[in-house]
């Protein structure tokens, strides 16, 4: 499995990209997190620097939360920012055994990063317990108007390759592997930051667009 040092190929902007983030996990988060996550135990996906889960565990204390990446450096970075948070944090496939551990999932703009979608499913089948629910964010889609221009971008500034998948595709392949799918936009009624990304956002409707219609919470039940 290929390691990197940030899934960015600039540091500095792989460090703000948390920041810049922040807003729309907290949506996420409460569009997403129903219950008291005070007996759970988390999972993140892509974890980056870490910050969903401190994010996460400062809005909603769960009983311990997990990070994966393959990005060595940003999860070096998670590791020491934690505090006293019940946190860890691995590069992926160096992690322990994560089988049946969690009882929720997320991912936040990772999953059309994944080279096989139904390698993922069946990861994170065997990472949740029964009944567990994933809960994966992303806008990066066929049916994302901007993506054709957005996936090129994507590849130059990243290490990572991109996959043309459609909402389709991602709901197909979870449910290949045993899961019941449902989804809602992300429908951030907020203040967007605008002109911080123009080779992403042409105009200003684009950028207010994408996180109000383009990205979409799949929620991937484990039965």
């Amino acid at each position: 499995m290929a390691k990197y040092a940030t899934w960015l190929k600039d540091e500095k902007q792989e460090v703000s990209m948390g920041e810049q983030h922040k807003p729309f996990w907290q949506c996420m988060i409460n569009k997403s997190v129903e219950t008291s996550l005070s007996q759970k135990i988390v999972l993140d996906f892509g974890c980056g620097t870490g910050g969903f889960l401190r994010t996460l565990y400062a809005e909603h204390p769960f009983k311990a939360g997990v990070g994966v990446d393959l990005a060595e450096s940003s999860v070096d970075m998670a590791n020491r920012n934690k505090s006293s948070m019940p946190l860890e944090y691995y590069v992926a496939g160096s992690a322990p055994d994560l089988s049946n551990k969690f009882d929720v999932a997320f991912s936040y703009e990772v999953i059309y990063l994944m080279p096989d979608l139904r390698a993922h499913a069946r990861f994170i089948a065997n990472s949740l317990k029964e009944g567990g629910v994933y809960y994966a964010a992303t806008g990066c889609h066929t049916a994302n108007p901007m993506w054709e221009e957005w996936k090129k971008v994507i590849e130059r500034k990243s290490e990572l390759p991109c996959t043309d998948y459609s909402p389709e595709d991602f709901v197909a392949a979870f449910e290949a592997e045993g899961f019941t799918a449902a989804g809602q936009q992300l429908g951030f009624d907020g203040f967007v930051p605008l002109n911080l990304h123009p080779e992403y956002y042409p105009t200003t409707q684009s950028s207010i667009n994408y996180y109000k219609r383009d990205v979409i919470i799949f929620q991937f039940t484990k039965k």
